[in-house]
């Protein structure tokens, strides 16, 4: 039986350094036209990127996933020609307008999450239309998941960690109506992780004893793997395009273990392990059944990680012939021993701290308010961020 494909969500360039030893492929967006806005690689940067992931054996997926109104056509095309020019593996798309772009240019595409592809009849349409691979909607079970995957034969991808949206396939107009940022466009403000009051037109009002009625937890299926690699699924999505590299590292590790440890026959525990990096508490969506209040996080709409991820400094200088970082400790002291995690826009780097220096001396630790040097295997760069967790 064919491994299924593992594919991590990409915010920048960090995001393919923390999970190039994990992913098979990566899915991004650019500038414009995608439903994470703030994340993603410039449009300038693609053909860099993707020569990038083929460099290292990993498909690259462009999303272009957002609505698409007619002022964004003539965007959408300049993408669609880009994503050529960069030999993209596949455009994730819904919009018809950005499927017939596709088929121009004669690239590969996936029909995303966002087409609420929940049946077998859409499923043999888009089949028919050319699509390479279907996003099933998250709303599916997995009886009818592994229907549409025997009855179609096209590849089926689902998604097996990360946020979870209350709306059907996440079109929301809330955050448009309340706020006039369209979750539609990438620009949700996520009304539902916030507290709401139920009041009555005479001022009368439900308090909501310091509850989340709307915000659903995050889908976790690091144990139910083998249930899915036996459904014939030929892609496993984590989602987070707007988690930090950490998440991303985690949770690629994670699920390549639990992948491949199905196929050398080894059972693994990994769980507490996904629960170290950022989550909302975890629920199995809607695999086995339509979640009710058990999928909702009530005490509390953020991270429940108890590890804390806690920022000491900024790299000002890095000396690549010693090998050497210059660390300005503007907020916190570090020691020999201690795990440190680097991170910039295009670098992710974690390791144990195994030698400081302190004008010109090797020292045990570097106190807040110091600039010392500190040895490193990876390569850091001027402005990047260093944090250790706790």
């Amino acid at each position: 039986m064919k491994k299924p494909e593992l594919m991590c969500p990409i915010k920048d360039w960090s995001s393919l350094e923390a999970c190039k030893n994990y992913a098979d492929a990566v899915y991004f967006g650019v500038d414009d036209l995608s439903l994470r806005a703030r994340a993603g690689i410039k449009l300038k940067e693609l053909g860099l990127f993707v020569k990038k992931c083929h460099g290292l054996k990993i498909k690259a997926y462009l999303t272009l996933n957002s609505a698409i109104y007619n002022k964004d056509l003539k965007k959408a095309e300049e993408i669609v020609k880009a994503s050529k020019k960069a030999k993209v593996d596949a455009l994730i798309v819904w919009d018809f307008a950005a499927i017939e772009l596709a088929k121009k240019y004669k690239i590969p595409f996936i029909i995303s999450t966002q087409m609420n592809v929940s049946n077998l009849k859409s499923a043999l349409f888009f089949k028919k239309l050319g699509a390479k691979r279907i996003v099933l909607a998250r709303e599916m079970n997995l009886k009818d998941i592994i229907e549409i995957k025997k009855k179609t034969g096209i590849e089926i991808e689902v998604f097996v960690h990360g946020a979870m949206c209350l709306a059907i396939s996440g079109r929301c107009i809330l955050s448009s109506y309340l706020y006039g940022k369209s979750s539609n466009c990438g620009s949700c403000a996520q009304p539902c992780r916030k507290q709401w009051i139920l009041s009555d037109d005479e001022g009368n009002a439900i308090a909501n004893e310091g509850k989340y009625f709307l915000s659903a937890k995050d889908l976790c299926m690091i144990e139910y793997i083998p249930q899915l690699i036996k459904a014939g699924i030929d892609a496993f999505k984590i989602e987070g395009r707007r988690r930090d590299a950490k998440y991303v590292e985690a949770t690629a590790r994670c699920y390549r273990e639990a992948i491949d440890a199905y196929y050398d026959k080894r059972k693994v525990n990994l769980k507490e392990e996904l629960a170290s990096v950022y989550n909302r508490g975890f629920s199995t969506g809607f695999y086995f059944s339509v979640p009710g209040k058990e999928g909702i996080g009530y005490n509390k709409a953020d991270n429940l990680s108890l590890v804390k991820k806690i920022y000491i400094g900024d790299v000002v200088r890095y000396y690549p012939k010693l090998k050497v970082m210059a660390l300005k400790l503007s907020h916190r002291g570090i020691k020999v021993g201690e795990k440190i995690m680097v991170e910039g826009k295009k670098t992710f780097i974690e390791e144990n701290v195994s030698s400081i220096h302190f004008k010109t001396k090797e020292v045990e630790k570097g106190l807040k308010g110091q600039e010392v040097g500190v040895l490193i295997k990876g390569k850091a760069r001027k402005g990047d961020k260093v944090f250790i967790y706790n």
